[in-house]
């Protein structure tokens, strides 16, 4: 962790461990690049079992160099500046994460109630850095994250599968027609959903979109060409046309499609 980085976070770790209701606090890896890299933002993931003070008081509390600070409607995130370094609070109550967490490992005939919310949010309770924790409760979340189990990679690469190919067809009539707009669209909503379906292929939560490039290429299962097609599918150059980008497409999928 950068010095500067962790002088911001031993400092909000510290306002934030005052209040009787956090149980555990992680470090988003949003914040592990320098701060001068153009994505770099301090991001914490902050896990309430009770109340947590109200925004004017939070904004108080947060320091007389806070900046253009703003809250969601409930509370829920609170995103500031501190200089020029964005600063990004997320609260997240415990009884919503264990209600989640337990769709994956109990109660698996709930699943479809999470089919459109991917598994970021299992990524970030798995691998974000602990700077605080009241207990084991976090601990205990993870562990139960560690093997969600046939089903549920099943159901998840189904969806995610589906997803990528309504895409395509998109993608497709998009070309047919000429509509560039469309075709934008359509091209994002299949790159991401195709990756998205080799991340449950290989038993693995999603990173955040950012992280998508280099994560996807590292996984041991993948289509065989899919390294040189995904990199050609991304291509801006004269070459890549939007017929030849919807045949690269139709290509991977099957691909993809096809995987064990």
């Amino acid at each position: 962790m950068k010095y500067k980085t962790k002088l911001l976070v031993d400092r909000f770790a510290g306002i934030l461990s005052q209040w009787p209701g956090v149980e555990c606090i992680s470090l988003n890896e949003a914040a592990l690049p320098d701060i001068l890299d153009p994505y770099y933002a301090l991001i914490m993931d902050v896990f309430c079992s009770g109340p947590i003070p109200d925004e004017e008081e939070r904004c108080r509390v947060y320091g007389d160099d806070v900046a253009a600070f703003e809250s969601s409607g409930q509370s829920e995130k609170d995103r500031f500046l501190i200089g020029d370094i964005p600063v990004r609070l997320e609260y997240k109550f415990t009884g919503k994460v264990e209600e989640l967490v337990s769709i994956v490992d109990t109660k698996q005939e709930s699943l479809w109630l999470i089919k459109d919310s991917g598994t970021y949010g299992f990524y970030r309770l798995v691998n974000g850095e602990i700077v605080f924790s009241r207990n084991n409760w976090i601990y205990e979340i993870r562990k139960r994250l560690e093997n969600p189990g046939d089903k549920f990679w099943e159901h998840t690469r189904g969806a995610a599968q589906s997803k990528m190919e309504h895409f395509l067809s998109d993608l497709g009539a998009a070309f047919f027609q000429g509509d560039d707009f469309h075709y934008l669209i359509a091209s994002a909503g299949f790159i991401k959903s195709a990756c998205l379906t080799l991340f449950c292929v290989n038993r693995r939560f999603e990173p955040s979109h950012r992280a998508y490039y280099n994560q996807v290429l590292e996984l041991p299962i993948l289509p065989e060409a899919f390294s040189a097609e995904f990199k050609n599918f991304l291509s801006n150059g004269p070459e890549m046309t939007m017929e030849r980008r919807f045949k690269m497409a139709k290509l991977m999928a099957i691909s993809i499609v096809t995987l064990e």
